[in-house]
């Protein structure tokens, strides 16, 4: 009986760990709108590159874009917890890359790469 009255609780924050980790995808748009959009677009590369199907794809892989060698030479996937390091302080990630902008608090990052993972390619 005890253990069953601590797991009750313990599911309930797993629970709420795991939708909060999901991140808010129109959050996330709104945060992209806001922060990114002075230089990415969705589908076209400005002064940074297009971010349609960037989930999942190598860094530095957008055809036609001017990537950093840096940025050419890493063998870094975009998934959750790469795009977050990223995100958080892109020159500690990959030093010599060209992104001069960060986002410092976590869940706007959380949000902005559940919105990134919507876009993916048509």
């Amino acid at each position: 009986m005890k253990a069953s009255f601590l797991l009750v609780p313990l599911a309930a924050f797993l629970n709420t760990s795991l939708v909060h980790a999901a991140g808010d995808a129109e959050n996330g748009r709104l945060q992209y709108m806001s922060r990114c959009i002075a230089c990415h677009s969705i589908d076209v590369s400005l002064a940074g590159p297009a971010h349609r199907g960037v989930f999942g794809a190598k860094a530095g892989s957008v055809a036609g874009f001017d990537y950093s060698p840096a940025l050419r030479k890493s063998k870094v996937i975009w998934n959750e917890r790469t795009l977050d390091q990223w995100l958080r302080n892109p020159e500690q990630f990959i030093p010599g890359q060209k992104m001069g902008y960060s986002v410092s608090d976590a869940k706007n990052r959380e949000d902005l790469i559940a919105y990134l993972k919507t876009q993916t390619r048509r």
